[in-house]
């Protein structure tokens, strides 16, 4: 193949080359270049469009696009008190002066640093954000759970009619998304506290947002011709993309907003409507935002 990109929500520092690794150890020629690119939810749609537009313009024939998170593996740093310590002691040339930063060191500077998942402008989480945004909108909870249910009703449909054969694979022993849960019901999703507003209005819940997990995809792309020689069939045609971003700072469009954006425009270049279209997929991270 000639090109091969993925990435990752959240990276540790050994992770940088992310994507070469992979490509190592998948069993692909070594000579098989690799890259990363990061975008928060958007990765490997990110990675799919930066490779269409390659084959496009004639670059390359072929690559894999991916997307890779890992939540249960994040990665864990120290304050950057402990940090600057440490980058005083390995630069000093002295024994004295490499010994000479930790006799100022505290029980705080050891405390481990998860991974922030707030904003860094707003200092707000993106449940936080989007309770803000259903409020904005004026969507009930009843109105968020109905669609998380169908959502559910949906996947596991589409697992038991075979739509999946094929396109995940096994791992571990595991089969299929292990987050559906496909005996929910209206009265179990309404039985769910909220989550991120505790002050009694709030209205997202375990149930009708997106559980934090573990997971990865790939996909193969190829000019029409590159197929052709290596007779392989032609699934589907990466047409359009569409990335938007809005002012969720100063303006207050809401953090999560900038689909509402991106989809009409990419439907404008299309000469598309949504009503133009048998399916389509909304991966977002909540019902509300939905």
């Amino acid at each position: 193949l000639d090109d091969v990109a993925a990435g990752a929500v959240m990276k540790h520092s050994s992770q940088w080359n992310l994507t070469r690794q992979a490509v190592l150890d998948s069993g692909l020629a070594a000579e098989t270049p690799g890259l990363d690119v990061q975008r928060a939810c958007g990765t490997s749609l990110e990675a799919a469009i930066l490779l269409g537009n390659k084959i496009a313009l004639g670059q390359i024939d072929c690559a894999i696009a991916g997307g890779v998170d890992t939540v249960s593996d994040p990665p864990v740093v120290y304050p950057k008190s402990f940090q600057q310590r440490l980058l005083r002691s390995y630069r000093a040339k002295s024994t004295g002066e490499r010994i000479g930063p930790w006799f100022g060191l505290r029980p705080k500077d050891l405390r481990p640093v998860l991974p922030g998942i707030a904003e860094p402008h707003t200092g707000l989480s993106m449940g936080e954000s989007t309770e803000l945004m259903v409020k904005t909108w004026g969507i009930s909870r009843a109105d968020q759970d109905q669609l998380a249910l169908e959502s559910h009703q949906n996947a596991a449909a589409a697992y038991a009619s075979g739509f999946y054969q094929g396109l995940v694979l096994e791992y571990l022993g595991l089969t299929s998304d292990n987050n559906i849960r496909s005996d929910t019901s209206l009265e179990k999703l309404a039985k769910l506290r909220p989550v991120f507003d505790l002050s009694g209005n709030g209205t997202l819940t375990a149930g009708n947002s997106t559980p934090m997990t573990d997971g990865a995809s790939a996909v193969l792309l190829a000019s029409e011709a590159w197929a052709r020689e290596h007779d392989l069939p032609v699934l589907a045609f990466l047409t359009y993309g569409k990335v938007a971003a809005v002012d969720f700072v100063h303006k207050k469009e809401g953090l999560l907003m900038a689909p509402a954006f991106a989809v009409p425009r990419m439907l404008h270049d299309a000469k598309l409507t949504l009503q133009d279209f048998d399916y389509y997929e909304i991966h977002e991270a909540f019902a509300g935002q939905v």
